[in-house]
């Protein structure tokens, strides 16, 4: 029993200079959950060459961990999982788990998992992504037999401190409206992309909306649980049920 997390402790993997993922993870966590956090760090000069690291040094990073008793780990970072071939990412992540005794949760799996039990047949993707990761993210998704509909690419300023850390919540809001209602579901991607706010706004809305670090957190309390992913468990999380308040009280609204 732990005093801050008495249903179960997360271990969450954030990109080294990802300003968002804990954030909206303080902000989804649920009342009896907790998180530690350790950073995914790498000198290589690019993205896609840090994102490829990340993976290349996992074990190295769980270390970081020690003997804290995770009950679960949660991989935040999306982008890596578009630069190695789904099949090889599904073994890599079940040996992780095999290897460490706790189930290991990726953003890209949280959210194939939630698109599977919405049943979505035409998907809008919201991308912050640039370059080379916006098409093997293109790439990526397809060959999950996701059918990509329709795609809206967000950008931030050239002098901002990051590509897709430097957005703000009314760039993903902005993509998701730009995307129309002939679609199933909204997927806006990126972890480090604040999505919460737009969520929340379009909660009422006929199409379902969703992110890597809503869909994350979703798929790792289930996992803790050993409940299986449904669309039933899966809809108080899109209609802001339970973390409403404390995103408006984060955000002073």
């Amino acid at each position: 029993m732990l005093q801050y997390a008495p249903n179960g402790l997360i271990g969450l993997l954030t990109p080294q200079a990802n300003t968002t993922v804990e954030p909206e993870f303080a902000i989804l966590c649920p009342p009896g959950y907790g998180t530690i956090a350790a950073r995914l760090t790498s000198d290589k000069p690019t993205i896609d060459e840090r994102l490829v690291d990340y993976i290349e040094s996992i074990d190295r990073t769980l270390d970081r961990f020690a003997s804290a008793p995770v009950a679960a780990v949660a991989f935040a970072c999306t982008g890596a999982s578009y630069l190695i071939e789904p099949a090889r990412g599904a073994a890599a992540n079940a040996a992780i788990a095999e290897a460490r005794g706790y189930p290991f949760i990726t953003a890209a799996d949280a959210v194939y998992d939630a698109l599977q039990v919405l049943g979505a047949e035409r998907v809008g993707i919201v991308s912050p992504y640039a370059g080379s990761l916006h098409e093997a993210c293109l790439a990526y998704w397809p060959k999950r037999g996701v059918n990509i509909a329709k795609v809206v690419q967000i950008k931030s300023a050239d002098d901002a401190f990051h590509p897709i850390y430097a957005l703000g919540a009314s760039a993903s809001l902005g993509g998701a409206e730009a995307l129309g209602d002939d679609i199933d579901v909204v997927a806006m991607l990126g972890t480090g992309l604040p999505t919460l706010p737009t969520i929340l706004g379009m909660a009422a809305g006929p199409i379902p909306v969703i992110s890597p670090n809503l869909c994350l957190m979703w798929r790792t309390t289930l996992a803790i649980g050993g409940i299986a992913p449904s669309a039933e468990n899966l809809g108080p999380w899109i209609r802001a049920e339970g973390w409403r308040e404390r995103l408006q009280e984060r955000i002073g609204a």
